[in-house]
């Protein structure tokens, strides 16, 4: 279906016939189309900006205990959004800028929780919406210090991985994990093969 939705919106310019191809994809699929629709402001700053992970996994305590959850990521100076005219007044990098400029005056902390699903919540599907009421635990801290170049050799060669790979937290159940893990580890592979050319 990502494949279908990326199709739509390539063939709905401005000559598309109405309905364009992307308004019918998404008035058959509301998952989609509630994405599509949601508001998304513009932060401050990447530093004042929440994070949600949409995967779910499995953590297991030292008992044997295991409450499904998502990661969550609050910035410890809480968020901040622009107002449409502010971000309309912003170049497009200025996020970048903003937080180099940050970290150029001290470290950005950030609160890393985990929020639990409920009873009915869908745990291998990350489309699925949790209520705000569901519980958060504490994870830990993350603390950033400096940017790094992401396009140096050696920072090009690191891969991410969307599956933890340590004791106590494993996948959910979700299929897309595992297929975003194998992708990536392909793509990390081709990356690094062409830069040893």
């Amino acid at each position: 279906e990502v494949l279908a939705f990326f199709r739509a919106i390539a063939a709905s310019g401005p000559g598309a016939l109405a309905p364009s191809p992307i308004a019918a994809f998404l008035a058959t699929h509301p998952a989609a189309k509630a994405f599509v629709e949601a508001h998304k402001p513009i932060p401050s700053s990447f530093a004042r900006q929440a994070y949600f992970a949409v995967t779910a996994f499995k953590f297991t305590n030292a008992d044997g205990v295991s409450r499904f959850g998502r990661f969550r990521v609050r910035p410890e100076s809480g968020t901040e959004f622009l107002t449409p005219e502010e971000a309309a007044k912003k170049t497009a990098d200025f996020l970048a800028a903003e937080l180099s400029e940050r970290l150029a005056k001290g470290s950005v902390g950030f609160r890393v929780l985990v929020q639990l699903a409920g009873d009915g919540d869908e745990v291998a599907d990350s489309t699925a919406v949790w209520p705000e009421t569901r519980e958060e635990v504490e994870f830990g801290t993350l603390t950033l210090t400096e940017r790094i170049d992401e396009l140096a050799p050696d920072n090009r060669k690191i891969i991410f991985d969307p599956v933890p790979r340590v004791d106590g937290i494993d996948p959910a159940g979700d299929p897309l994990t595992e297929v975003r893990s194998e992708i990536y580890l392909l793509s990390g592979r081709r990356r690094r093969a062409a830069a040893a050319k």
